[in-house]
């Protein structure tokens, strides 16, 4: 998520996207709180997570540095066709830097977190970066 504001200032600019990123933790819904209870304190892999973390023009959901992965959980407002088409250019962004997007619904995440935690383990195994024994879901 990426609020477009015309800031010449690079620094500015920065000092911007960290606000919103701050705004972004102090309103995460009830699914990122969740996944952010399970990912927080190296307790998944032993990684590294940061939520609301700003990258280039956007501020994404989680990421882990290590191995370049980035964590969508997206609510219902993403299936509406404008959401849709910024949720693609913003994948297509990212994914050309270098990092890996897994994006995921709420109520995916609610209904079988275990898909999920499969879903980001596999991503996290495919960047060959060392990992423990895989964790179970909570």
């Amino acid at each position: 998520m990426c609020r477009e504001r015309m800031v010449v200032n690079p620094k500015r600019r920065r000092l911007l996207k960290q606000e919103f990123a701050s705004e972004l933790r102090r309103s995460a819904t009830n699914a990122e709180h969740r996944l952010w209870s399970l990912l927080r304190n190296k307790q998944f892999g032993g990684l590294r997570f940061r939520r609301q973390q700003p990258i280039g023009p956007y501020v994404v959901d989680f990421y882990c540095s290590a191995a370049k992965l980035i964590v969508e959980l997206d609510g219902d407002q993403h299936g509406e066709d404008r959401h849709v088409r910024y949720d693609a250019d913003r994948t297509r962004w990212l994914t050309a830097h270098g990092y890996r997007v897994l994006r995921f619904s709420n109520g995916v995440f609610l209904q079988n977190p275990n898909t999920v935690f499969e879903g980001i383990w596999n991503a996290l195994d495919d960047s060959g970066v060392p990992l423990p024994k895989p964790p179970s879901a909570v």
